[in-house]
């Protein structure tokens, strides 16, 4: 009967010790998550010009990189509007530094409807959508967190909003995992990170 009770015991422990793995593999940051390669995933999806777009758009020169949606009340148009102005700053040609508006409402923002949004905000960022599908497997590779919110949990095939990341991403010229830029966080703070990110190549 002991040996049971040990048996037991050590299969409790060793269960422990896989969903902890897992809970640990599942939540981690971007910034423990990169392990030297390329962040994400690769991907093709449909820049807001109706192009195909893969991950190389993230290679060459570094990226920031925002995920959002167009129904977004006000994260969204402040990040996109802080960025515009960003980027105005620190790549005043945009030779240098790549910026993206990636949607995690696919099924509302048609790349005909990111590219009327983006292009009211700004000149600089192109807008990428897609099929549901391969957005949602984008965004959950880049480790972004996106979950739909029913207006009406009585309705919940009716009108919603999404809960999403609001950090910038920031990646190298080689894809790679360099930081982000919080929402809100100080104008010169941002600037100066994008310098670096610029410097880093």
């Amino acid at each position: 009967m002991k040996k049971l009770r040990i048996a037991v015991w050590v299969l409790v422990v060793l269960m422990a010790a896989f969903l902890g793995a897992g809970s640990f593999y599942f939540t981690r940051s971007p910034e423990t998550a990169n392990s030297g390669g390329p962040f994400g995933v690769p991907f093709t999806l449909v820049a807001q010009d109706g192009k195909p777009i893969t991950e190389q758009a993230f290679r060459g020169r570094p990226s920031a990189v925002f995920f959002g949606y167009t129904h977004c009340p006000d994260v969204c148009p402040t990040t996109l509007f802080e960025m515009d102005g960003w980027l105005k700053k620190v790549d005043p040609d945009g030779s240098r530094l790549g910026a993206y508006f990636v949607t995690v409402d696919p099924e509302r923002d048609t790349p005909a409807i990111m590219n009327e949004y983006v292009s009211n905000v700004s000149k600089r960022i192109t807008g990428i959508s897609g099929p549901v599908d391969k957005v949602t497997d984008m965004v959950h590779g880049f480790r972004v967190y996106a979950v739909k919110v029913p207006a009406d949990d009585k309705d919940p095939g009716g009108d919603y909003t999404m809960d999403h990341s609001a950090s910038v991403y920031l990646l190298d010229g080689q894809g790679r995992f360099a930081g982000t830029i919080s929402y809100q966080e100080d104008p010169a703070t941002a600037v100066k990170k994008l310098e670096n990110l610029i410097k880093k190549g």
